[in-house]
This record gives C-alpha cells, structure tokens and sequence, in this order.
C-alpha cells in the first residue's frame, strides 16, 4: 500500500501552517482518505480564526473540505468523522455548523469533550474518507 501526503491547497509539502507536530495533514492511501484532526487555524496563515464554536467549527470543516478536495474527492465521500469538543455545552451548536458541510447519509461519527493543547481552540475533527472506484 502506497501512502501519498496530502497538503492544503497553495502550500508546498514541507510547509506546516499548524506548526511543528510530526504529522501529516492526510494520507491518500488509494481507496482510503486519512485527514488528520483540523483545528480553527487558518493553513496560510497559521493564525486563529475566531473565539467561538460555530466560527470555529466553520474553519475546521473548511480545512478539511480543503485535504478532501485536494485529494480529488468531496465531503460526500467521508465516512467516518471523530469530533472533539473541549465544551460538551457546545455539542448542538456545533452541529448546526456541521450541517452545513454534510448531508444524509451522514458519516458515522463519534464526538468527544476533551481538553485541546492549545486553549484557544474549542474544535478538532478528524476523519476518513473512502474513494469508491
């Protein structure tokens, strides 16, 4: 099995808009799409994007929108997404957000409250997406 990086749009391969971690932000392994967790940071410009769970939540889908798309699939094709809140309070706001991004049938889907290392987010989410052939 072949594993082929996937990076965000208008960025070359080594650049790492979300900083240094030894990760990649998605794998194309073929039939299979593996996106990294996305946050509300802006891939050019490595900055923040907006102090509440729906501007957040918008961000991180569009940075993973981005890695499906570059991967030359679409939102339709994920079928797994993992959701981690740092609030549980905002677990419906959230939703109203994501939406926007999916449709039925929706992905399964797991959603965690956890603690981010960096307390200026509220959102991540990861997920898989399957290229039919």
């Amino acid at each position: 099995m072949s594993k082929i990086v996937v990076n965000y749009p208008g960025l070359a391969a080594g650049e790492k808009p979300m900083g240094p971690a030894p990760l990649s932000p998605a794998l194309d392994t073929g039939s299979l799409v593996f996106i990294s967790g996305q946050v509300a940071i802006d891939p050019m410009t490595g900055k923040t994007v907006g102090d509440d769970i729906e501007t957040q939540t918008r961000q991180t889908l569009t940075n993973l929108k981005s890695l499906v798309e570059a991967a030359g699939l679409t939102m339709a094709d994920i079928v797994k997404a993992t959701v981690f809140v740092t609030d549980v309070a905002n677990f419906s706001r959230m939703n109203t957000v994501y939406r926007e991004f999916f449709s039925e049938p929706y992905p399964t889907r797991s959603t965690i409250g956890i603690t981010l290392a960096n307390p200026d987010l509220l959102v991540e989410v990861e997920a898989i997406a399957l290229r039919r052939s």
